[in-house]
């Protein structure tokens, strides 16, 4: 890990510059956790809150129980401390909750189908300490429970537990981010930030993936199974870090997840080697015959997933766009090209993909020449096009392009509903589905401007008070989706109704005290109740879910409006969308270098200062002020010759192109 300064990078070791923002990440500083507060009490228990320390004494006596709550969302391995014991027999038990909807001292959560994961109970057979089998540890908590449920006593003197994120980061380096993002709206910044420490939670050491050990077996058709069993002991890729859906379950690779979760990764920590062994977890099941990647990695089902196979690469194609490691690409190339080449079978006498599986995000429904598919494989084909171009492997280009193009025709002629403003899911219904509708916009499957408004518009016009639905998924909000959705308004021009989005439904998530208050949750209902339409153990949803994480690069990307173009960010474009925002400040480090974008508007001007690698080339787009005025651009190593000219009246950003990598101060000032 390296640290940011103001900016060259330094050593983590005694930085003696702190991390820009620092205040807002909510990453413990140590491995070691003790709880902050009593969350409620019963039976006898003395003086539980002298556990919020490192010693205490807390006497347990008959039938009673604890919980404590840590403050954020957590996940580690539970270590109790005993000074005294009265009794033979005696058992301390533990359960587990993220949310304070399922704080109980007879069950924690749930991590399978059906019904509430088991109690974890310590034998206690004299003082001393007692730790958690690794496999006993807890994937994603806010809420522990201690319990005694026998006669006798025993004295806790500490409850603590051992942290266990990001397992490849030393101690000294937890929180040190390579990114940061600040703007004049504090709920944005904690949104921001919360996404951060969300992708965080579900970094996790591979060897501890979800066993799975009820799959298939406890559904949610058992509705009353209580005590299920849960292990955190399969390996689910190589390495000493991996990147996986949720911290709490599945805790397993799932490549439609790592679409939202990577690009928020990049600009907060850039943590590349934990995206890296996701991805080649993945590859390392592909059929070799047939070219089909897996619903997720192992040890899930061998399931067909149109959109997740086209997902993992995709992930392939980010993993470039943001790295520049052109060697990693060529060690994937020829499984690339067969697994798009597994996905071009599908396409039928209509120009579309004519999907045969179900399997996607939990929406209902998939199949046929379903938009959303076409679009993620039309933005697929085109990424394969720019894949293949820096590989100079150019001999399917010519192919994929005609391909793309008449996916982009159908998709518009049988799909697009002029009445409804919005593309439906197939060409036998009139549902006009939030998934397809916002990765219409993202893929660029739309033909003109005109289209896109319209989805913009219609997307926001049926919001509910608690974030915009997913028609899809029944009476479902989907935070993944709507991270696409959120860049689908930003594609849109559309500022304002991205960040009205995120206040409103990623608002709602961050501070609703049913939640973590720390970390975005996998979904829930559109009256706001903790109801995920897919499941039916609402106990089951996660709370830390990395594909709820849209807003973080979706700030650093739109809203602060730094976007890189080429591998690694060789070219680059300075793009802010600011909407109602009067000030944002970014930044982010790439193997190329580092990235960074602050602006300034008011009534008489604007001032921007950004910063991209020597040797990168670049554009700058300043925002329209609506009013004509005077743009003057400053290199200021004074390298390069300053920028001066005036400007009219205009809706439109200045485009300046041709920028050399540097430091660069741009002063907009409107006319007397």
């Amino acid at each position: 890990m390296r640290l940011l300064s103001a900016f060259p990078l330094l050593s983590l070791v005694a930085p003696a510059i702190s991390i820009p923002y620092e205040q807002y990440i909510l990453t413990p500083k140590t491995r070691t956790l003790q709880p902050v507060s009593v969350h409620s009490s019963n039976g006898s228990v003395s003086d539980p809150e002298s556990l919020l320390g490192s010693s205490g004494s807390s006497v347990f006596e008959g039938v009673s129980a604890t919980a404590y709550d840590f403050g954020i969302n957590i996940a580690g391995v539970v270590m109790l401390t005993v000074g005294g014991v009265c009794g033979e027999n005696q058992t301390i038990g533990v359960t587990f909750s993220e949310s304070s909807f399922w704080v109980s001292n007879k069950s924690s959560d749930a991590t399978a189908d059906a019904g509430k994961d088991e109690t974890l109970w310590f034998q206690i057979d004299g003082p001393g300490q007692y730790t958690a089998p690794k496999e006993k540890q807890r994937g994603g908590f806010r809420y522990m429970t201690l319990v005694h449920n026998t006669t006798g006593s025993v004295e806790v003197t500490a409850a603590e537990v051992y942290y266990t994120p990001m397992p490849h980061w030393e101690e000294e380096e937890l929180g040190n981010y390579t990114g940061y993002f600040h703007c004049d709206d504090e709920l944005l910044n904690r949104i921001w930030y919360a996404g951060a420490y969300t992708n965080e939670m579900c970094t996790i050491s591979p060897s501890t993936g979800n066993a799975l050990v009820h799959l298939g077996n406890i559904t949610s058709a058992i509705s009353d199974a209580v005590n299920v069993t849960w292990y955190y002991n399969y390996t689910i890729s190589n390495g000493t870090s991996v990147l996986v859906d949720g911290a709490k379950r599945d805790r397993l690779v799932w490549a439609g997840d790592m679409a939202i979760a990577v690009p928020g990764v990049v600009v907060s920590t850039n943590d590349v080697v934990s995206i890296e062994n996701s991805i080649n977890s993945l590859f390392a099941i592909q059929n070799t015959t047939t070219g089909q990647l897996p619903y997720a990695g192992r040890p899930f089902f061998s399931i067909l997933s149109f959109t997740y196979h086209l997902y993992t690469l995709i992930g392939v194609a980010d993993h470039y766009l943001y790295t520049g490691d052109i060697t990693y690409l060529q060690s994937l190339w020829p499984k690339w090209k067969l697994g798009l080449n597994f996905s071009l079978s599908f396409i039928d006498s209509t120009g579309l993909a004519n999907v045969t599986s179900a399997a996607d995000w939990l929406r209902f429904g998939m199949g046929g020449h379903n938009i959303e598919a076409n679009s993620i494989l039309y933005n697929t084909i085109n990424q394969g096009i720019a894949l293949a171009t820096a590989l100079n492997d150019t001999g399917s280009i010519s192919n994929w392009s005609t391909i793309a193009g008449t996916i982009k025709t159908a998709a518009n002629a049988l799909l697009w509903d002029e009445g409804l403003g919005m593309y439906t899911d197939n060409e036998t219904t009139i549902l006009t589905p939030q998934d397809g509708n916002s990765w219409a916009v993202v893929a660029n499957i739309t033909q003109n401007s005109s289209q896109i408004d319209s989805i913009s518009s219609r997307l926001v016009s049926r919001w509910t008070p608690y974030g915009a639905p997913a028609p899809e998924a029944g009476a479902t909000v989907s935070p993944f989706i709507s991270g696409f959705e959120l860049q689908a308004h930003m594609l849109a021009s559309n500022a304002s109704a991205a960040l009205a989005l995120m206040r409103l439904q990623w608002g709602f998530m961050l501070d609703d005290p049913r939640m973590t208050n720390s970390t975005f949750i996998e979904g829930y209902s559109t009256t706001g109740e903790l109801h995920y339409a897919p499941y039916k153990n609402d106990a089951r949803i996660s709370h830390a879910h990395g594909w709820a994480t849209g807003p973080t690069s979706s700030l650093t990307f739109y809203v602060a409006g730094i976007q890189l173009l080429t591998a690694g960010g060789a070219t680059w474009r300075i793009a802010p969308e600011m909407g109602d925002l009067k000030e944002v400040d970014a930044g982010f480090s790439t193997k190329v270098g580092f990235f960074s974008a602050k602006t300034s508007v008011s009534d008489t001007g604007l001032e921007m200062e950004f910063e991209t690698p020597e040797g990168t080339t670049g554009e700058v787009h300043v925002p329209s002020m609506g009013c004509a005025g005077s743009l003057e651009m400053l290199e200021e190593s004074g390298k390069v010759a300053a920028v001066v000219m005036e400007v009219k009246d205009t809706a439109a950003p200045v485009v300046v192109a041709g920028l050399q990598g540097g430091t660069w101060k741009v002063t907009f000032a409107c006319a007397a």
